[in-house]
């Protein structure tokens, strides 16, 4: 990496740094996923202010050659994971379907009252019941997205206790009595982060996620799972696809 800037010569400083990282990275002196030198590192290195290589390093993530994670700094992109979407979508097969290895946190468990656009989607009144279960989906130790879910009382008051044993939402659906769901409908769209959701996603403020509506129906066609979602869109590219087996 050159680690030379030249301060009379045009390009403003945090451009020239970008640029020596970035080629750094094409020369593969950093390979996906690795971490790169701290801000301070890089501040000694060019013999500039802290300030100066943030920018630099904001410049690269949202160009998406890099990622941010607070408190553990900046890495270099890895391969962005295929998410399909279609009538049988599950979070961990999808995961283990391409060679990684899928974990999930149950955040919060808590009983609420549905807001208008959740009861809306479950068909039940405004205020009735829900379940609302907050869930960080990783693969291979890293973050990939937190969901909301949100799933009808009295039907699913045994999804608590389930949830404490394993945290799968499928696994709790099916200990009340739902042994198999399909996707109806899922509508995505593309936000900046919360501070919470950029925390717990690991990643900037200023890098965008995947949010999403998601409706689950069991087999005979009733709502049992409204979820609401964030993507960390650095890592997972949605693809629109025909379920396993479908025939023309």
């Amino acid at each position: 990496m050159a680690d030379v800037v030249v301060r009379a010569g045009g390009i403003v400083l945090w451009r020239q740094i970008a640029a020596a990282l970035e080629a750094a990275i094409a020369a593969g002196e950093h390979a996906p996923e690795d971490r790169l030198p701290s801000e301070g590192v890089l501040a000694a290195r060019f013999g500039v202010n802290r300030h100066t290589v943030r920018r630099a390093l904001d410049s690269l993530a949202r160009r998406g050659l890099i990622s941010t994670e607070q408190g553990r700094g900046s890495f270099v992109a890895g391969e962005v994971m295929d998410y399909p979407l279609h009538g049988r979508t599950r979070l961990f097969e999808t995961i283990r379907a391409q060679r990684r290895e899928p974990a999930s946190r149950i955040l919060r468990v808590a009983v609420m009252p549905a807001a208008p656009t959740v009861a809306a989607a479950l068909e039940i009144g405004r205020g009735q019941p829900v379940l609302r279960v907050e869930r960080l989906g990783l693969a291979d130790g890293r973050p990939l997205v937190l969901g909301t879910h949100h799933l009808p009382l009295p039907r699913f008051a045994r999804a608590e206790a389930a949830l404490r044993s394993a945290p799968s939402i499928t696994a709790a659906l099916a200990a009340c009595g739902v042994p198999d769901y399909r996707r109806a409908s899922t509508r995505i769209t593309a936000r900046l982060p919360t501070g919470e959701e950029a925390g717990r996603l690991r990643q900037s403020r200023a890098r965008p996620v995947l949010a999403s509506e998601a409706l689950n129906l069991d087999m005979e066609g009733r709502p049992v799972d409204f979820t609401l979602a964030c993507y960390a869109a650095g890592r997972v590219q949605v693809l629109v696809e025909e379920a396993p087996g479908t025939v023309r």
